[in-house]
């Protein structure tokens, strides 16, 4: 961390005023931001995530999304950090977060926190699909808006954004709108409740905690159905039979589940092809023609 920086978090006007910081240590794992491990005088430990002035936007969704979780979470299982501070200050913007203590093994707390976060949302949900404000899902764009049916929320909210900007699918989007209207109405079929959801559930983006709880962070948000965040524990891996065992004591699987876990992962696969191209893409191509033949 920059010196000026550093500076900025402790005056006068500054998040961390008339703190003293004794230690900063890099964290690693991050590949958007910076990110810190404060130490301070009075014995508390934060965690910091550091940008230009350009990152305060990100910074600022994400603030606001992890209030939305951590008011739904049961913290007995479940921690979602709650923001410290958010602040645009001279040299940079700053998002200031609890300290978690990683090196738990054991998912069952993450599975039966996420199961029962999904649940006490479903129960206050808007009755409608959506966010209302623009966001972002790693460092691509996430549009906000609502929708009354599920199927138009997913296809016109998530995928059709990223296929209008992606290149080398090698395929025109014009060709893929019967597929995109099959795909909208094979979802409304289903009828979900909107749940908030993390959005973005990688292996990256949750652990087990020292003391036995869950955690989840870095989160994408959204009100959806609640099998997006399931089907994407299934796409990078990190996730064990611990963590779905738990969840399903909660709420069980439906008995059609399986057959939308390719449909959510799209989004990913998608964005994942406009930020980094590459294999991707391929990935994006023949997860299409798979939809495409069973639709």
């Amino acid at each position: 961390m920059k010196s000026e920086l550093r500076r900025d978090l402790t005056a006068k006007d500054g998040p961390l005023a008339g703190a003293v910081i004794t230690d900063v240590s890099p964290v690693g794992g991050g590949c958007i931001h910076q990110a810190w491990k404060l130490r301070l005088r009075d014995g508390q430990v934060l965690f910091a995530k550091s940008g230009g002035a350009s990152a305060l936007p990100l910074f600022e969704v994400e603030a606001e999304t992890l209030e939305a979780l951590h008011a739904q979470a049961d913290a007995s299982f479940l921690v979602v950090p709650q923001p410290i501070a958010l602040a645009a200050l001279p040299h940079g913007a700053v998002l200031l977060l609890p300290w978690l203590d990683f090196g738990g093994s054991d998912q069952t707390a993450l599975g039966r926190g996420l199961a029962l976060l999904h649940q006490s949302s479903m129960a206050s949900s808007p009755a409608r699909f959506g966010w209302h404000r623009d966001g972002f899902i790693g460092a691509g764009s996430q549009p906000g808006g609502w929708r009354d049916d599920w199927g138009s929320a997913f296809v016109e909210l998530r995928l059709r954004p990223q296929l209008e900007i992606l290149d080398g699918l090698q395929q025109d989007l014009t060709d893929l709108n019967p597929l995109l209207l099959r795909l909208a109405q094979h979802l409304n079929e289903h009828q979900p409740c909107p749940a908030l959801v993390h959005g973005d559930l990688w292996g990256g983006n949750a652990a087990s905690l020292s003391d036995g709880r869950g955690s989840i962070f870095d989160p994408a948000s959204w009100w959806a159905d609640r099998e997006v965040d399931l089907a994407m524990t299934r796409l990078f891996g990190g996730f064990g039979e611990a963590f779905r065992s738990a969840y399903r004591e909660v709420i069980p699987d439906a008995s059609d589940a399986d057959g939308r876990v390719e449909i959510y992962n799209l989004y990913h696969l998608l964005n994942h092809a406009n930020l980094f191209g590459g294999s991707y893409l391929s990935q994006c191509r023949a997860s299409l023609k798979d939809l495409a033949r069973q639709l």
